[in-house]
């Protein structure tokens, strides 16, 4: 919903960050390499014992995730360049979760529960986005939901700064993530007769 509605508020500095790196010669691909990096960072931060690094790490890459679709989109997008990034996001969410789990074993369900959730929602959402025959300025259709990256980065800011709610932020993630799948889905039926 963030990522939809509040996007013209963050994309001036979305902009001049990408066309900084353009202009020092840059790729798209590199800084999804580098956001993947950072984002990985996260969940060893957190392991580490480090949870307020691991936040500022985790929208550092989340920054940067954004820049690296300003950057395709003012170069030339390509297809393994979109694979890439959404291959990279989804394996910077595993890993925190999983490091969550490591940290907090006692919240295990709650975190698979998450888990189920993310892959019903993605699911969705990559499947809409392969077979609509619509398009918007990313490299496929981008259905929009109630829970899209945003969401997703300030929930997992709660669950790594706050443990001891990690239980109820955690079940609130599952809610919002089976939600959105749902949302998705069922626009999916409308938008795909």
């Amino acid at each position: 919903m963030l990522d939809t509605h509040a996007r013209k508020f963050v994309q001036p500095p979305i902009d001049k960050a990408a066309f900084w790196l353009l202009k020092k010669g840059r790729t798209a691909n590199q800084v999804t390499i580098l956001a993947f990096l950072i984002g990985i960072s996260t969940s060893i931060l957190y392991v580490l014992g480090l949870p307020i690094i691991a936040v500022i790490f985790l929208w550092l890459s989340g920054f940067l995730d954004a820049v690296d679709g300003t950057m395709a989109r003012h170069t030339k997008t390509s297809p393994f360049g979109t694979v890439m990034d959404i291959t990279f996001d989804r394996i910077v969410e595993v890993s925190m979760v999983v490091a969550l789990a490591y940290v907090h074993p006692e919240v295990m369900w709650p975190l698979l529960l998450l888990s189920v959730s993310i892959v019903i929602s993605m699911t969705v959402f990559l499947v809409v986005g392969n077979v609509s025959e619509k398009s918007g300025v990313k490299s496929f259709y981008y259905q929009a939901g109630f829970a899209e990256r945003s969401e997703g980065f300030i929930l997992f800011s709660i669950m790594l700064l706050f443990p001891s709610i990690l239980y109820w932020s955690t079940l609130t993630f599952f809610a919002v993530e089976l939600f959105t799948g749902v949302q998705r889905f069922l626009e999916a039926k409308k938008i795909l007769k």
